[in-house]
């Protein structure tokens, strides 16, 4: 039976935990006990009928203030389905929570008040699951009972966020009226929204396919364990991160380079000729080769990035600021370095989504820093791989966790050797120049690099800000797509490079707005 992973994320007073209660309840997975629990606590309130929030409102604090602090995780199965629920905050404050809890999630319920719309907040949780690399999206537009479940409110709503989710390159977004206090449309249809003809939110939550979200052609097995128990068995243990292995595969070992073949995939219930991720195995090799933990095995022609200079998105959870150059512990799959954040490169604005100049990084803010670790990293971009291109910042004295980072790819350097931007530019054919393209997605991006690169512009195609200046610096085109190339002021660093700003949303526009500034399209 698949197993899906979602989180809850909205507005303060949105309705997020009733909306879990409410889940839970009407489709019968809340035992006796629990439910005695919460009667009691009911009683203690004003709530007429039964407060079904309090169903994850665990700590007190909670329950007093009737707001969710901490992340509540709750469990329960169907006859087609199981799901592990992360309840997270919606206050600003938390939102090391909510990262907490989405990290690992499939799927992000985003809970929009009918009355109210789509406000600052919802837009700051769309950012987040779009920066956490979350595949699917429920918006669900709660309370329509307060609006007399009137369908323009919902289509307004829906046009609204919809704006906003293409910007932030979301895919898979479905749209769901409902009132979690009445549950309509939670686990059952409603007839009081007769003009939709959508699934019920927990008929959506069955049937969302996952076959597609899992990484499985980049192998990544972190070992985590050497097991020896005789001198006839050697094998090595961990959780595939992603791809598939067999057995007969040649496998590279990182980060010695050496190579092998599997010559045996055992698990407690017998040896299988193949696993995938997320299986737990103990990998046997032919050969007798030295692995330990920490290392990686991997398809020789498909690598990771090796890396000790890296970007990275970082979220940081403490209460004291991110201080540069100061010694860290990062965690990354199954091995443990010293590391440094040499450079912030911007802090982001998760309100308005811009990017601003930093010196810090405070409780709960995100930025886009520059790590340099002690030993190379074998790690892919998190965009391409969650597991391998994730990793966290432990303080090394108090062993609490600062930080969760997202690697964006390899540090971009401005300038490689002794050759100058002119005369790169002199070889090349064209003056630097860089490209900024807030409304095109991926696919439009291409379009246009492939339409430069046809005409002789060596473009360098990139979601980063920071990435397309340092490739425009170098003297090559920097062609930067989506949110981040939504900026009214450039950085200064980008002063000297000339910039042409286009909103048109197609590249057969973009191309035209080129040619009118003088480009040879």
């Amino acid at each position: 039976m698949e197993l899906l992973r979602f989180t809850t994320a909205g507005s303060v007073d949105d309705g997020k935990s009733t909306l879990i209660g409410r889940l839970l309840y009407d489709s019968k997975t809340v035992y006796e006990d629990q439910l005695a629990s919460v009667r009691k606590a009911t009683t203690n309130l004003t709530t007429k009928g039964l407060d079904l929030s309090l169903l994850t409102d665990g700590l007190r604090a909670e329950r007093e203030q009737g707001i969710t602090i901490d992340v509540a995780y709750r469990y329960f199965a169907t006859p087609r389905r199981k799901f592990i629920i992360a309840d997270t905050p919606g206050h600003e404050q938390y939102t090391r929570n909510m990262a907490t809890g989405a990290s690992t999630a499939n799927l992000a319920i985003i809970l929009i008040d009918a009355r109210y719309g789509v406000l600052p907040q919802s837009r700051r949780h769309a950012y987040l699951a779009a920066l956490l690399g979350i595949p699917h999206i429920v918006v669900a537009v709660n309370k329509m009972d307060l609006v007399e479940f009137r369908e323009e409110t919902f289509v307004a709503i829906r046009g609204q966020f919809g704006a906003f989710a293409r910007k932030l390159e979301l895919r898979d977004v479905h749209f769901i009226p409902l009132s979690a206090l009445d549950g309509d449309n939670v686990v059952t249809p409603s007839g009081r929204t007769p003009w939709y003809h959508g699934p019920s939110l927990l008929e959506h939550l069955e049937t969302v396919p996952l076959a597609h979200d899992r990484n499985l052609t980049d192998l990544r097995f972190p070992v985590q364990y050497v097991i020896r128990p005789n001198l006839d068995f050697r094998g090595f243990a961990g959780q595939i991160a992603s791809g598939v292995i067999r057995r007969g595969d040649e496998v590279l070992v990182l980060p010695s380079g050496k190579t092998s073949r599997v010559k045996s995939l055992v698990t407690f219930d017998g040896d299988l000729e193949e696993a995938f991720a997320p299986m737990s195995v103990t990998v046997c090799l032919e050969d007798e080769i030295d692995v330990s933990r920490g290392d990686m095995l991997v398809h020789p022609e498909n690598q990771p990035d090796a890396v000790r200079r890296f970007e990275a998105n970082l979220v940081w959870m403490s209460g004291k600021p991110l201080e540069l150059h100061r010694p860290l512990l990062l965690k990354h799959t199954a091995q443990v370095v010293q590391a440094r954040v040499r450079e912030i490169r911007h802090r982001t604005d998760i309100h308005a989504l811009a990017q601003v100049p930093a010196n810090q990084l405070h409780l709960n803010e995100i930025g886009l820093v520059l790590v340099e670790s002690q030993r190379p990293l074998f790690c892919d971009p998190y965009a391409r791989n969650r597991q391998t291109g994730s990793f966290i910042l432990i303080d090394p004295i108090t062993n609490d966790t600062l930080a969760a980072g997202m690697i964006a790819g390899p540090e971009v350097q401005a300038a490689l050797g002794p050759v100058t931007v002119e005369e790169r530019s002199a070889r090349i054919g064209h003056t630097p120049h860089l490209i900024l393209l807030p409304n095109a997605d991926a696919a439009v991006a291409e379009e246009v690099e492939r339409h430069l690169f046809d005409h002789g512009f060596l473009t360098y195609r990139t979601k980063e800000l920071q990435a397309g200046m340092a490739a425009a610096d170098a003297g090559f085109v920097g062609l930067v797509f989506g949110a981040e190339a939504d900026v009214t002021n450039l950085p200064a660093a980008a002063g000297s490079v000339p910039c042409t700003n286009s909103t048109e949303p197609t590249s057969h526009a973009i191309v035209q707005v080129l040619r009118s500034g003088g480009w040879p399209l």
